[in-house]
């Protein structure tokens, strides 16, 4: 591993601050050693694709209803596998899921890419969740002129799009140093690149599914869950809509106190993600996947 430059142990180490905020380290060590465990499951030994694949439905059911759009199991399950058909008319709600069940698939895709392009890897998820509901040549890049963005209003007014080309140019920078380092945890990096990306709301539209979608990526990407089995996204949607909304918007106020909160929140999460991932293993290991 290379030997980070000036700039990047500068990063590093503000980093390193944040996760020494409190509850912060203690639930990351946590989910840590719930996706060791899970590593282990002995229906991993064999059978990563099948259950990975189980992750990613239930990965993008979760995603859809924190952007309101709630659906039964076999339903997403069906449709991600192709055994449904999509409707030729999407309603809102099913607008909102075909882009979580595209952005959730094309997590697996940028894991290769998002250490080191990680704009590149945003470009692509964006592509794959707004498809459906962006059009020319906003789709796959940030806003430009006097784009704006009406999503996660709870948030505060979304930043104007020469602020949004800088953090998105500083959150690049973060990503590639916690990816050449094991100093900070994946947990600490993965969720404030989640967050990151919804206080910005770097595009017209998606968001959210776009910063669910890259956590998952950098879950698997930096040596959380190699196996892609765990749902970080089920885990944010166990404590709740409102606590989910509630923590990104403390993260979007930019005092301490609230990014520890969702910091801590999003290491709690992943626990709950991994918990999520052995029960999809169990199903595996028992032939109990419908």
């Amino acid at each position: 591993m290379p030997d980070a430059t000036p700039a990047q142990t500068a990063l590093l180490d503000q980093l390193a601050v944040l996760a020494d905020l409190p509850d912060v380290r203690e639930r990351a060590d946590a989910a840590r050693e719930a996706c060791t465990q899970l590593r282990f499951h002995e229906a991993l030994r064999r059978r990563i694709p099948e259950a990975a694949a189980e992750s990613r439905v239930r990965g993008a059911q979760a995603s859809a209803a924190l952007d309101g759009a709630e659906f039964p199991l076999d339903v997403v399950r069906e449709l991600m596998s192709g055994a449904r058909d999509w409707p030729d008319d999407l309603d809102p709600g099913l607008r909102t899921l075909k882009g979580a069940v595209a952005a959730t698939a094309e997590s697996e895709r940028v894991v290769s890419l998002v250490r080191t392009a990680p704009l590149q890897a945003l470009a692509r998820l964006h592509v794959a969740a707004a498809s459906a509901v962006v059009t020319g040549d906003a789709l796959g890049r940030p806003r430009t002129g006097d784009e704006d963005c009406t999503e996660l209003v709870d948030l505060g007014p979304a930043p104007a799009p020469s602020v949004v080309a800088a953090r998105l140019a500083s959150l690049s920078d973060v990503i590639v140093a916690a990816a050449g380092s094991n100093r900070v945890p994946a947990t600490v990096v993965a969720a404030l690149v989640h967050a990151e990306i919804a206080a910005v709301r770097p595009f017209v539209h998606g968001n959210g599914l776009v910063a669910r979608a890259i956590e998952r990526a950098l879950v698997q990407a930096l040596g959380l869950d190699t196996t892609g089995v765990a749902v970080p996204e089920a885990g944010h949607v166990g404590n709740g809509g409102p606590a989910y909304l509630g923590a990104l918007t403390a993260y979007a106020s930019g005092g301490a106190a609230g990014v520890g909160l969702w910091l801590a929140q999003a290491g709690e999460a992943m626990v709950r993600g991994a918990a999520e991932g052995q029960r999809i293993s169990d199903a595996v290991r028992a032939g109990r996947l419908t």
